[in-house]
């Protein structure tokens, strides 16, 4: 660690992963990665049905929620990736972009050079897409993107219910059109995991003497000096030095985070803990947005899902399948299917996304059908609502307090129940009754406004996709600029989803991988690199 770095990137992520790639692409430039969590050894990383085991604490910080006002105290687990890759090694591998408007609502706030024109190259420049080769879609990228290897007839069955609420087939959702049910694509490479370490740092890995990766780093705080991101304060090590930038790219939970630990954020509050106060920047860690998901689970009339394999004997079966084959249980993602459709129908674009889950109790806290089950999850696109990222204490090591503040503004439960009882419609469908034999949750008994309030507030959960905890913006609250640059600290950007003014209406690991390509470019062309 004697050795001097120019760029020092925190955060082994989705857009860590292709900082680091792109930036040591220039022989010239010293580049630092540091991930606090561990490398992606464990098969679970590889294998598309590994998902199941994600959410239930591997790779994970094991984070939670402060109990959520707006849904009777309620506590909702909230995993974040400690690994690297982050959030695109231990997701669902859904592949999808948000809606071209949300991108152009950027731009219209002011963030120029971030409308859907200007980073859709950046999102074909990722690509290595098996299926399309496009306006919207590239290969040769190094990102896998790949249609599902593993459908199942109820697939099929769902996409005619949807059809017969009049909710169209659409055979790319990250392509022209948004609307609509379909196949989504996948960050998967021969029916492997395509994760952003897999994609961007493996072909790389031991071959670029400029790029040091280092795992089990936990950076403590970041080093300022006069003003100015020097350098960051690692856990056992003590200070590295970064001669042109650090770059910060811990994601929109991480990176709120370690800015209050290095005194950046909401003063008053930082010295209640006893930190000492760098900058007064409330904004760090405020407009915490995310996509609350509620589900409704049915028990089927026979084994049309994948929920027996969750036994050790056909787990076994399943295993051999895939090693010969490439096909089956461990070949699918679990959530491989779904679409795009309005609760309010006077809304821009879509406004509900719904995954199609092949199984019940797939994640952590929802609930398994004894005889086998359908999942059919749906959440509201656009909240209103924003939440907080704040320290719980001055130790770097304890959990802060997040608070996705879901359904402070009544239009967000109004819309997610909308959204809910859509997902109900579709699965009462004619098109499946071969397939359920009866709806569980939320179950007949749930009928009034109540009913379906006090449901949610025992059956929800994150989607998984914090953003705008360092907002960018050109407005005096922004925390960034649209070059990515800290207000108000020299030498210092923030390239992640945390970024993001508004969220976009879809998954997010796509967008982060986008974030980190433009942000690359957007580095380089500072330094004429």
């Amino acid at each position: 660690m004697a050795q001097g770095y120019d760029f020092i990137i925190i955060g082994g992520g989705s857009a860590g992963c292709v900082l680091a790639a792109r930036l040591s692409e220039n022989p010239a430039a010293r580049v630092l990665l540091l991930e606090a969590g561990g490398r992606d050894r464990h098969p679970f990383y590889h294998l598309p049905a590994g998902f199941a085991k994600m959410t239930k604490g591997i790779g994970s910080w094991g984070w939670h929620t402060v109990p959520q006002k707006h849904m009777n105290g309620m506590v909702i687990r909230y995993t974040q990736a400690k690994v690297i890759g982050g959030g695109s090694s231990i997701n669902a591998q859904i592949y999808t972009r948000g809606n071209a408007l949300d991108y152009d609502e950027w731009r219209q706030r002011g963030c120029a050079g971030w409308g859907y024109e200007d980073v859709l190259p950046y999102f074909r420049k990722a690509e290595d897409n098996d299926s399309y080769d496009n306006r919207y879609h590239g290969k040769g990228g190094p990102l896998g993107v790949s249609k599902p290897a593993a459908p199942l007839p109820i697939c099929e069955a769902y996409f005619t219910a949807a059809g017969q609420l009049g909710i169209p087939f659409n055979q790319d959702m990250a392509g022209e059109v948004q609307d609509g049910v379909g196949y989504y694509q996948l960050t998967q490479r021969h029916v492997r995991r395509s994760s952003a370490s897999i994609a961007y740092l493996d072909p790389i890995r031991g071959k670029r003497p400029n790029l040091t990766i280092r795992t089990g780093a936990q950076v403590l705080r970041i080093v300022m000096e006069n003003g100015r991101a020097v350098g960051v304060d690692l856990a056992g090590e003590g200070i590295v030095r970064a001669e042109t930038e650090v770059i910060l790219s811990s994601g929109a939970i991480g990176s709120p985070r370690l800015l209050q630990l290095s005194g950046i954020g909401p003063a008053d509050e930082l010295r209640a803990l006893g930190l000492p106060v760098v900058l007064d920047r409330p904004e760090v860690g405020s407009d915490l947005q995310d996509h609350l998901d509620l589900f409704v689970i049915a028990e089927c009339t026979g084994p049309h899902t994948y929920d027996r394999y969750a036994k050790p004997h056909w787990s076994a079966v399943a295993g051999l399948q895939y090693l010969l084959t490439k096909t089956g249980p461990v070949a699918s993602s679990l959530f491989e299917t779904g679409g795009f459709w309005y609760a309010d129908p006077n809304a821009r674009s879509p406004d509900i996304q719904f995954h199609l889950g092949l199984g019940s109790g797939i994640e952590a806290g929802v609930a398994a059908m004894p005889q086998g089950g359908v999942t059919l999850n749906s959440a509201y696109l656009r909240p209103r609502s924003r939440g907080t990222v704040r320290l719980a204490s001055v130790d770097p090591l304890a959990a802060p307090l997040i608070d996705p503040n879901y359904w402070a503004d009544p239009y967000d439960r109004e819309m997610s129940i909308r959204g809910l009882k859509l997902a109900q419609e579709i699965m009462r469908q004619d098109a499946l009754k071969p397939f359920v034999k009866a709806e569980r949750l939320p179950g007949p008994d749930v009928r009034t406004d109540e009913d379906y309030f006090n449901y949610a507030c025992n059956h929800s959960k994150t989607d998984h996709h914090p953003a705008g905890t360092c907002r960018m913006g050109i407005d005096a609250g922004a925390v960034v600029d649209p070059e990515l640059r800290f207000n108000g600290i020299e030498r210092l950007r923030v390239i992640d989803n945390s970024i993001m003014p508004t969220l976009v209406s879809s998954n997010t690991n796509a967008t982060a991988i986008m974030i980190g390509e433009k942000g690359a470019d957007l580095v380089r062309a500072s330094y004429r690199m």
